[in-house]
């Protein structure tokens, strides 16, 4: 982690062609410090920010007023810290008969704070401070400070859970992690009005950070795992399938089995996971189908490569089969030396210095936050199995030599449907994840999504396709915007999963709503490409298609009369409908 000094001296320097964001930060303290960390952390996170900070204590002012600075500087993020301490003071000058009132009275000021804040709303949770009143026997008493904290927490929780624009920031983890020393300094506080100590600003600066990240579809989706001491003790080649060190009982092997577990759930939450180690194939399926203490099974990986090749080289071909971006990679390995080599030959992939003790890995890795998240689906735990099935395609294509053939041999069905209350999670979630095919970046939270459905100038398409080998779900989404002349459609959305690239999708998607547009009595439809640092294989997406360039750079029209629908290998089950 970063210093506060190192993130200091990042602040100052220029951002290039970084993307830009406003952020507004309100405190019920100092939060000066706080802004600077968050300016350096960005760089680091490869965004800069411009920064509204609020006078401490003008929060309710600046935000419940719409005529304030704050709603003038319109900012795509907003950030509240109500420390713990301010509302300690507030508990302890409130009638005693209040304070078990204390934990409902704050959610609603959040609640009236998040109804009124611009941009997506960034919370900070409430560290503990354990006054000591009643001792241990406050969680039992209602109207204790300690009780009204953890219910506070709780509440929180549960709010989050229920509001699409509302992001909680769990800085009570720092403490949690390093200690209260670590994350107050008294002497600071009582001369300054500031409650995080500087050591803990850069932890607090990279969770805000963090979050700002996932919200804008830059995040982790793909965990690659070396084997030998890294998801078990020994070396399978030498030691057999029944010689690692695997297993709950006491011992390292307790240590290889919880780490297994931890990954499983990152697997059942919808991080795809794959195996690159340097290995025999069959003696690694032996030790999973075997050992009878292994927590992973095969059919948690996506794919397993197990050779003597150069693991970097492996990396390069999970990634053109799974068909993700590198900087969507995590790759752990306990070898220091094929660590360095993964680095230092593939941009963008995170490698983690993993401690030499299998002991500390987890420790080490909660740590890390790898695998923040901004949003979550049923549909998450399905995405192992669309991976195994993309691999399948891939091995599969190898096959033909002709690309028709191969396509007319997967016996691909789709179907379009508006959006609606069931596929809303899971579009909002495609807008946020899909970076390289996605014509205009735009994010969306289900709140966002719901809006868009409620207004009568949109028109929305949720594509779906499945073939021989499986249902990819939901692939695609289009967002039309009907413009003010009523005669022409704007393309606010079309972005689609990498998973169904150059399988005919994007003709199938432009058949549809030219279908629409002629039904609807549209003549033209207008896109628009916005370049960013991922989406430059769709740069040429609207000139391949037959729209023509306008004299405003970026833009594309395609006349509807003119229109001749294209050919593709893809059934519509609207059809049959």
């Amino acid at each position: 982690m970063k210093t506060f000094q190192e993130l200091k001296k990042l602040s100052r320097q220029t951002s290039g062609e970084m993307p830009h964001l406003k952020v507004a930060i309100l405190g019920d303290s100092a939060t000066q410090l706080l802004c600077t960390a968050i300016k350096g952390m960005a760089k680091l996170h490869n965004f800069d920010v411009s920064i509204f900070e609020a006078d401490y204590s003008q929060i309710e002012l600046q935000v419940l007023n719409p005529d304030s600075a704050y709603h003038a500087f319109e900012p795509d993020f907003t950030i509240i810290f109500q420390s713990t301490h301010k509302l300690l003071e507030k508990y302890n000058s409130d009638a005693p008969h209040s304070h078990s009132d204390l934990a409902q009275e704050r959610m609603a000021q959040i609640d009236a704070l998040a109804s009124a804040a611009c941009g997506k709303l960034i919370y900070f949770d409430y560290p503990e401070i354990d006054d000591n009143v009643f001792g241990s026997y406050g969680l039992k008493v209602e109207s204790s400070f300690i009780y009204q904290l953890r219910k506070l927490n709780l509440l929180l929780c549960e709010y989050a859970s229920t509001h699409a624009g509302f992001y909680l920031c769990a800085i009570s983890d720092i403490q949690n992690r390093f200690g209260r020393k670590f994350m107050f300094d008294a002497a600071i506080y009582t001369s300054t009005e500031m409650v995080l100590s500087i050591n803990a600003l850069p932890y607090v600066a990279a969770k805000v950070c963090d979050i700002i990240s996932a919200i804008k579809g830059k995040f982790k989706k793909c965990l690659i795992l070396d084997l030998d001491n890294t998801l078990w003790g020994g070396v399978v080649g030498d030691d057999g399938w029944e010689g690692i060190q695997i297993g709950h009982s006491i011992g390292i092997g307790k240590a290889f089995s919880e780490f297994q577990a931890w990954i499983k759930q990152l697997k059942n939450r919808g991080i795809i996971l794959a195996v690159c180690s340097k290995n025999d194939e069959q003696v690694v399926r032996e030790a999973f189908t075997r050992n009878p203490e292994m927590v992973l099974t095969l059919d948690d990986f996506a794919m397993i490569v197990a050779n003597w090749e150069n693991k970097a080289d492996n990396i390069r071909y999970i990634q053109q089969t799974l068909n993700i971006g590198f900087d969507s990679m995590v790759f752990v390995d306990d070898n220091p030396f094929e660590r360095d080599i993964v680095r230092s030959n593939i941009e963008g992939i995170t490698v983690p210095d993993m401690p030499e003790d299998p002991a500390d890995y987890l420790e080490f890795l909660y740590g890390c936050n790898l695998f923040e998240a901004a949003a979550y689906s049923s549909e998450d735990a399905a995405r192992t199995k669309q991976y195994q099935i993309q691999a399948s395609r891939a091995m599969e294509r190898m096959k033909f030599t002709n690309v028709d053939d191969f396509l007319e041999s997967l016996e691909m069905k789709a179907k379009v449907e508006p959006f609606n209350s069931f596929n809303t999670p899971r579009v909002a979630q495609l807008t946020q994840r899909s970076n390289q095919f996605n014509l205009r970046t735009a994010r969306y939270d289900e709140e966002d999504i719901r809006r868009i459905c409620a207004d009568s100038r949109y028109a929305t398409f949720a594509f779906y396709l499945s073939d021989k080998y499986g249902d990819n779900g939901l692939i695609s989404v289009v967002i039309l915007k009907k413009e003010a002349d009523d005669s022409s459609l704007f393309v606010d959305t079309w972005l689609m999963s990498c998973r169904v690239l150059n399988r005919g999708m994007e003709h199938f998607v432009l058949n549809a709503i030219c279908d629409y547009a002629s039904q609807n009595g549209f003549n033209r439809i207008i896109g628009e490409y916005i370049p960013s640092a991922k989406n430059k294989i769709v740069a040429q997406h609207y000139s391949s298609l037959g729209f023509c360039e306008t004299a405003e750079a970026n833009k594309y029209v395609l006349n509807i009369n003119d229109y001749i629908k294209h050919n593709n290998h893809i059934v519509s089950e609207n059809d049959s409908d």
